[in-house]
C-alpha cells in the first residue's frame, strides 16, 4: 500500500481479519500494527492519519505487517506472533513450545501469595512450561529457594530466559529447573521411583513447603472441540489430561507426600467442573483442609489442600 496512512494498514489488516471471524480483529490487527513499526499507542494515535514516508524501511516494516497479519488470519495465537504474553504484572516471553499464560492461573498464584509468602519457605512447581508460575512466586512472595519441573527440554530453555529477564540476580539464583517428568525430574528422584517410604538416600533432603502446578487437565476427548488458537497450536502435552483429564492429579497427589513437609500445601489448577473430583482424590490421599476457589468470573479454578 504504497504512501498509506497507519490507519489505512490497521484497516486492511482489520478487514482480513474480520473477514476469516476474527472477533477481535482490529485490536489484534493494531497489536501486530504497533509491533511491527515499533511504535506505542500513543505515537499511533498522534500520527495515524499522515501517509508514510516510501522508503525501504516502512516497505519492510509493512511487509512485516501483513506477514503476521496473515498468520493470525491462519489463527496462531496473537501471544505467539508477537512473542510475549503479560501475567502477574510481569511480561513472559513465549512460543509454540509452552502453554500460554492465563489469567485464569493468576488466581492459583493469588491464592498461594496469599496463604504461603514468607522468607524461609521452598516450593515445587511441577510442570512449570513458560516459568510463569515459579517466576511470578519467586519475584513477589519471598520465597528462600524454588524449583520448577517440566518434561519438554524446549519449554525449559523459555522458562530460562524468563527467569533471566524478569527476576533479578539474588532471585534467579534461588529458583532452579529441572527437566523430567514431574518428581523424576527432580535431582534426588533419579534413578529409582519411589516407593510410598522415604528412601534412605533422599532422608537429607529438605523437604518442600508447598507444591504447586498447573497440569494438563483438559480430557482427551474434548482437545478436538477447543479453538484453532488452542487445539492446534499450543502443545498438546500440556493440555491433555488423558481420558477423563484427572491423570495428572492423582499422580501428583499420590506422589508428592515424600517431598513435602507435613503440614505442607498443595495448590492445582484445574478445569472448571473439576472440583468435586479434585476434592475426592485429596480425601482418598489423607490430605486435610480440602477448598475449591473461584476465579473472578465465578468458576472453579484452585484446588487446594493440606499435609495433616
Amino acid at each position: 500500500m504504497p504512501g498509506a496512512s497507519l490507519q489505512a494498514l490497521l484497516d486492511e489488516g482489520a478487514r482480513i481479519l474480520r473477514e476469516k471471524g476474527n472477533q477481535e480483529a482490529e485490536l489484534d490487527a493494531r497489536y501486530l500494527l504497533l509491533e511491527a513499526f515499533g511504535l506505542d499507542l500513543a505515537h499511533f494515535l498522534m500520527d495515524r492519519n499522515r501517509a508514510l514516508p516510501e522508503d525501504t524501511e516502512n516497505q519492510q516494516r509493512e511487509e512485516r505487517y501483513f506477514r503476521m497479519i496473515e498468520m493470525r488470519a491462519g489463527r496462531v495465537p496473537l501471544q505467539q506472533i508477537l512473542g510475549v504474553q503479560d501475567f502477574m504484572g510481569m511480561t513472559f516471553q513465549v512460543n509454540a513450545h509452552v502453554l500460554i499464560p492465563r489469567q485464569d492461573t493468576e488466581t492459583l498464584v493469588e491464592l498461594v501469595l496469599q496463604e504461603q509468602q514468607g522468607e524461609g519457605k521452598r516450593f515445587l512447581d511441577l510442570c512449570t512450561g513458560s516459568g510463569c508460575i515459579a517466576i511470578s512466586l519467586m519475584a513477589l512472595g519471598g520465597f528462600s529457594e524454588g524449583v520448577a519441573t517440566d518434561l519438554s527440554p524446549e519449554a525449559l530453555k523459555v522458562a530460562e530466559r524468563n527467569r533471566a529477564s524478569l527476576l533479578d540476580e539474588e532471585q534467579r539464583e534461588k529458583l532452579t529447573f529441572y527437566q523430567g517428568d514431574l518428581f523424576e525430574a527432580l535431582p534426588e528422584a533419579r534413578p529409582k521411583v519411589l516407593p510410598k517410604a522415604l528412601p534412605e538416600e533422599m532422608k537429607g533432603m529438605e523437604p518442600f513447603d508447598v507444591l504447586v502446578s498447573n497440569p494438563p487437565y483438559i480430557p482427551s476427548r474434548v482437545i478436538e472441540e477447543l479453538e484453532p488458537e488452542v487445539r492446534d497450536f499450543e502443545p498438546r502435552m500440556a493440555l491433555d489430561g488423558s481420558l477423563d483429564g484427572l491423570a495428572f492429579y492423582r499422580r501428583i497427589i499420590g506422589g508428592c507426600k515424600p517431598y513435602l513437609k507435613r503440614g505442607a500445601s498443595v495448590y492445582l489448577e484445574i478445569g472448571y467442573d473439576q472440583g468435586a473430583a479434585l476434592r475426592q482424590i485429596f480425601e482418598e490421599n489423607g490430605f486435610v483442609n480440602i477448598r475449591i476457589q473461584k476465579d473472578a468470573p465465578g468458576k472453579d479454578r484452585v484446588a487446594a489442600a493440606c499435609l495433616p
